[in-house]
């Protein structure tokens, strides 16, 4: 009998696509091989290789299906995940069979099939197959199946990362990330953590009014440190519900990082925070484009004027082909209505970008100004501020938490509003 992982499915598998707001974990540094039958999910299984949750995976394929992966491991060590398309059912059976032969013990094995039967699940599962996927796939449902086997599937999906990048410097972005990210841990009652990027000229600890000993820069030049309770020490705390991983902002050393240089951070940290705000200094270096790729989400920022729409635009073709079976970036237009400045409007960045920005917020520089030197939230400066519905708005759509319904108004409202103002 193979060794395989077991995994906790629906009795019925379903190989439809997932909704927009899925959360699938990325994978870790494992050996994957496929064996298939047809072009098509030869096809499926590239294209997922290419996914960025299947990043650290080493991806083989091969024509040939069962008995093709039968032959290869009679003189090879088998990986930690193989891939099987089969079309029968006894076949199917029996190769399983003749394969726990030449199989290493604790390998998982994802089936594809056309096979819509429950008493063909439960067989397979009986045998210890981890997953069976109905025919024909794409490219997500090979990546959730993989990434699916290394996360408990009943546990609470943990480690959703939000990356908030400026299309131009001086937009704001580092305003924004830190007043969504406070909106996601005070509104939305989610962990959060922000980690400011910027080593050199971060804002982040003054925006939350902190200035911890230790941060993100200890982790990054101490790659080998970094577990759960190293990066615990380095956390400072802004309320019940939000962390902050600082950056120094200090011009002692210089910031030159290679392009894994933040994903011991990252990793640790997506093992024990529901939601990670990373705050994306305006540069373009390997490592930047490595966190925006790898991220679940992003968000944006861009000015209404020219320069800021060429590069939102090339940032979001970018990321968009990237990242191609995840949905698109998302983008915001931040000091809307600078008085005798000339802007784009923003029906023009939506008809150049092809989508709609989810918010544009309006140049208010008091109030913002007064937050920045107080070190301040806008929500603690003005608790009514329009601006904080906007920041609910960007937190509810990059957490994937459904929007708030408002109730319709009816002709009460306004005397009912009196009385409760009373």
């Amino acid at each position: 009998m193979i060794s395989y992982a077991r995994q906790t499915h629906e009795e019925q598998p379903d190989a439809a696509l997932p909704p927009v707001e899925e959360h699938i974990a990325p994978a870790p540094r494992v050996s994957v091989q496929a064996f298939c039958e047809t072009v098509e999910t030869a096809a499926a299984v590239q294209s997922a290789g290419e996914d960025r949750r299947l990043g650290k995976a080493h991806l083989k394929i091969q024509m040939g299906g069962m008995a093709a992966a039968i032959e290869a491991y009679r003189s090879a060590p088998t990986p930690n995940v193989i891939v099987l398309e089969s079309d029968g059912r006894n076949d199917l059976l029996s190769g399983l069979d003749h394969l726990a032969t030449v199989c290493d013990a604790g390998t998982r094995v994802v089936v594809i099939g056309r096979i819509n039967d429950v008493m063909l699940y439960r067989e397979l599962v009986r045998r210890g197959v981890s997953d069976y996927v109905l025919a024909p796939v794409g490219a997500i449902d090979v990546v959730r199946s993989i990434c699916n086997l290394f996360s408990a599937p009943e546990a609470k999906a943990v480690g959703r990362i939000i990356a908030v990048v400026g299309a131009k410097g001086g937009v704001g972005a580092s305003t924004i990330s830190h007043n969504v990210a406070w909106a996601i841990a005070r509104d939305l009652a989610m962990d959060a953590v922000v980690a400011d990027l910027d080593l050199a000229f971060g804002t982040a600890g003054l925006d939350y009014n902190q200035d911890p000993p230790q941060g993100i820069a200890d982790a990054v030049f101490s790659p080998d440190r970094v577990d759960t309770a190293f990066v615990d020490r380095l956390l400072s705390k802004c309320t019940d519900h939000l962390s902050l991983l600082a950056a120094p902002a200090t011009l002692d050393r210089v910031y030159d990082f290679g392009t894994d240089a933040f994903d011991a951070v990252f990793d640790t940290l997506r093992s024990t925070m529901p939601c990670i705000v990373l705050d994306v200094p305006h540069q373009w270096s390997g490592w930047t484009k490595r966190a925006l790729i790898g991220a679940d989400d992003i968000l944006i920022v861009a000015a209404p004027d020219l320069a800021n729409l060429r590069n939102a635009k090339n940032l979001f073709d970018l990321l968009k082909a990237a990242r191609p079976n995840d949905r698109p970036p998302l983008y915001c237009l931040n000091q809307v209505g600078v008085p005798k400045r000339p802007e784009i409007a923003a029906a023009e960045f939506a008809k150049a970008i092809e989508s709609q920005p989810i918010v544009s917020i309006p140049f208010e520089p008091q109030i913002f100004g007064s937050a920045a030197n107080n070190g301040q939230m806008i929500a603690e400066i003005s608790a009514n501020h329009k601006s904080i519905e906007m920041f609910l708005q960007i937190a509810q759509r990059l957490t994937g938490r459904s929007e708030t319904k408002k109730q319709k108004s009816s002709l009460l409202s306004p005397l009912i509003d009196k009385l409760r103002g009373k």
